[in-house]
């Protein structure tokens, strides 16, 4: 059968026509931008079957980020549904870690939601409860329990007293958990007798309890709840009906995890203020829990508490603990410090520690890049690790072994779980062009087959999303240095551009082949709305190795500094970008180097800064991470006065023409907001144009209400085009 020339041609035109409409994908909105949904946890089920996730999504109505579990189903067959079972688990808004029973029969989490035998009593107005609302200042974490099959989730503790951590038993027959000291109806009188509203800074403060909760006795606790009335002093006591004291400390209690066989508890302590200002506050203890259970009480006000055995002894802050399969070790990495000797900031490492013996061991020492996230599995360990740009997923079964690197796809792996009784892996993948979405494998070896079980960012699949790609220079002492290249959707490659260099924070991070969305990372929106957005990663950064983190000790500002002026001068040079349209901005230490920058150079025609010191000693003073600061400058204030000057941008503040735009959490104490009207003064003061924003409630991160961030990043990008000359797009 033969075709016509002229239907050949129709066809081609056609078949073109509509390619076009396929490729011709609309482009990203604020608003858009700011509904993206971020995946804060990841837990798959002993057998495999079933992955229960947490969320984080904004809700603009009530003007706080939704913080919900959903759970997914399969057959269980080896094989996945055609259509999958993506359903919401929980509705409330306020919980968070999930974690499965051994069982497989519950699912426990942490809510801040109000326990439903409270709804009904908020317009009491006796003088008790009024002082009660004055110590609640909103509801606190308790431990709530739900059936993966479905139904109501049940609370397990109360109390103004909020759960800090917990744990299951290996049988699934019971809850461990830590609370601060409880104190009964009649302390809590008493203490306000003596001191009314007087804050005792350090004195007053108080550690944490480990409590052993038999799940049946909690449950049948619950369903009594409503039939018979509860007297004041019980309703005001911190105490929980059932539980057992089996451990104290004078630290906080942190991320506890359970041995296998059930024969140990491991914890990580912290600071009872939560401020790291000593490496000895945040170590790693064990509990023996037969003798513990069998020292406890019932009378959790009069019990023979065990003492921990505390495991490790270092100048290193640890994190993410995880039995080994063998019983003895116990898995953790670092997230700042060192753990052979004085304090020093590396990458973060993949350890275990001997519980039997305190001995400490560094897994795979030949990796050059941070180990990000890992998790056990049944006789390897899976970890999604850096290299430059890319965090690929890795494995190791012994600890003298190098990674392994798994064959996958390039972007960013993060957020592992594995399955007790089954090969199955979840995790957390994005790449620029693909937004993050939860995948299960069959196998870690078989990743590049993953299949995603959510969708709930596909609205940014529809959306053309800007291209990028690694860029590298080299340093004035020889040095390579290496960023990411975001290019305005249909310029990839091209020339001449206008740039914002947008430096990350940390500073022991790194930018790289990821998504994200929100009011931190919003380089894709810069590049959507014009701009070819520069992400240096400069001396101090990760995934180079930690050589080159650490030469940005004693110069915490000045060597960093040289890196990313002489990346914007080779984009210049390359004829990449366009010389009179530079702009610069960054949040958290990516504000101190802005603040810095600008002071250097007056090729910035804007700039942006956030959460940023502009000196050195008030800041050392006031930041919860003091020792760090000392680090980064060779000592304490008074130990080396020059550099504490040299290096901060207020001595320098009268070289500044840069059009500057500040923003802070009127609550932030990582950098205190003192930093930011102190930038604002100088500035205003010398008639450079600034404009502030404070953003009342929040802290170093504006993690409490979506429209802070929003607000912050459309006046950022009004700033931006304003004063660097890039007409708005959107």
């Amino acid at each position: 059968m033969k075709i016509s020339k002229q239907l050949l041609l129709l066809a081609a035109i056609f078949g073109s026509a509509l390619l076009a409409f396929a490729d011709g994908k609309p482009t990203l909105t604020l608003d858009e931008f700011f509904n993206s949904v971020s995946y804060s946890s990841v837990a798959i089920s002993p057998d495999g079957n079933s992955v229960v996730i947490g969320t984080e999504r904004a809700d603009w109505d009530q003007q706080i980020f939704r913080t919900d579990l959903w759970l997914y189903r399969d057959d269980g067959k080896g094989g996945f549904q055609i259509e999958p079972m993506l359903i919401q688990l929980t509705q409330s808004g306020h919980d968070t870690g999930p974690k499965w029973s051994p069982d497989g029969r519950w699912i426990a989490f942490l809510s801040e939601r109000k326990p439903a035998s409270e709804k009904d009593s908020d317009s009491s107005d006796d003088e008790d409860k009024k002082d009660k609302d004055k110590d609640d200042k909103g509801e606190v974490s308790q431990i709530y329990v739900i059936s993966p099959a479905g139904g109501e989730a049940i609370a397990l503790t109360q109390g103004q007293e909020e759960v800090h951590t917990f744990s299951w038993s290996a049988d699934s027959r019971t809850l461990y958990f830590a609370t601060r000291n409880p104190w009964t109806k009649a302390q809590k009188d008493d203490y306000r007798k003596q001191w009314k509203d007087v804050v005792q800074y350090r004195t007053a403060e108080r550690g944490d309890t480990i409590f052993a909760l038999d799940l049946a006795d909690a449950l049948a606790h619950h369903a009594a709840e409503g039939t018979k009335e509860e007297s004041e002093a019980e309703k005001e006591s911190d105490l929980n009906p059932g539980a057992r004291a089996i451990a104290t400390s004078p630290l906080r209690v942190e991320d506890m995890v359970t041995s296998p066989d059930g024969s140990k508890l491991a914890f990580m302590s912290n600071a009872t203020n939560q401020r790291q200002e000593k490496t000895e506050d945040v170590e790693i203890y064990a509990v023996d829990v037969a003798r513990a259970l069998s020292l406890a009480t019932a009378d959790a006000t009069n019990n023979l508490a065990a003492q921990p055995h505390q495991l490790t002894h270092n100048q290193a802050l640890e994190q993410n603990l995880r039995w080994a399969n063998d019983n003895r070790h116990v898995f953790f990495s670092v997230e700042v410090g060192d753990v052979t000797g004085p304090y020093r900031d590396l990458q973060p490492h993949l350890y275990w520690v001997d519980s039997e013996t305190g001995a400490v061991e560094q897994w795979s020492k030949d990796f050059i890049g941070p180990v990000e996230r890992y998790t056990v599995a049944a006789d390897s360990v899976l970890a999604s690790a850096r290299v430059g740009t890319e965090v690929s997923m890795y494995s190791v079964a012994q600890p003298g072994q190098s990674l392994r690197k798994l064959k996958g796809w390039e972007g960013t792996y993060e957020t592992l779980s594995t399955a007790a009784h089954s090969s199955r892996i979840a995790f957390v993948y994005s790449s620029l062009q693909k937004p993050a979405e939860v995948y299960l494998a069959e196998s870690a070896d078989k990743l590049d087959q993953a299949r995603p079980i959510t969708s709930l960012n596909k609205l940014f699949t529809e959306r053309d999303l800007p291209q990028g790609k690694p860029y590298r220079w080299k340093a004035d002492d020889g040095t390579t240095v290496e960023g990411m290249l975001i290019y305005p959707p249909d310029k990839f490659e091209s020339k001449n551009l206008p740039m914002f260099t947008f430096i990350h924070g940390g500073p022991a991070d790194a930018d790289g082949n990821h998504f994200e969305a929100d009011w931190y990372q919003w380089a894709a929106l810069a590049a959507t709305n014009g701009w070819l957005v520069f992400e240096p990663n400069y001396r101090g950064s990760t995934g180079y190795g930690d050589k080159f983190l650490e030469q940005i000790v004693p110069q915490i500002v000045s060597r960093p500094g040289k890196d990313i002026l002489e990346g914007v001068d080779a984009l210049v040079k390359d004829g990449i970008a366009d010389p009179d349209h530079l702009t610069v901005g960054g949040y958290s230490y990516g504000g101190y180097m802005t603040n810095w920058l600008i002071t250097q150079t007056t090729r910035f025609k804007a700039a942006v800064t956030g959460a940023g010191a502009v000196e050195h000693i008030g800041n050392w003073g006031n930041d919860d991470t003091t020792m760090d600061d000392a680090y980064f400058l060779g000592g304490r204030p008074w130990e080396t006065q020059q550099r504490y000057h040299d290096e901060a941008a207020i001595f320098q503040i009268d070289k500044v023409r840069t059009p500057t735009h500040i923003v802070a959490g009127a609550d932030d104490i990582r950098v205190a907001v003192l930093e930011d009207y102190l930038l604002e003064h100088a500035l205003y003061s010398l008639g450079i144009p600034n404009k502030l924003l404070i953003f009342p409630g929040e802290g170093h991160s504006l993690a409490k209400n979506p429209w802070h961030g929003k607000i912050k990043v459309r006046e950022e990008l009004k700033w931006l085009q304003k004063y660097g000359g890039v007409p708005a797009v959107n």
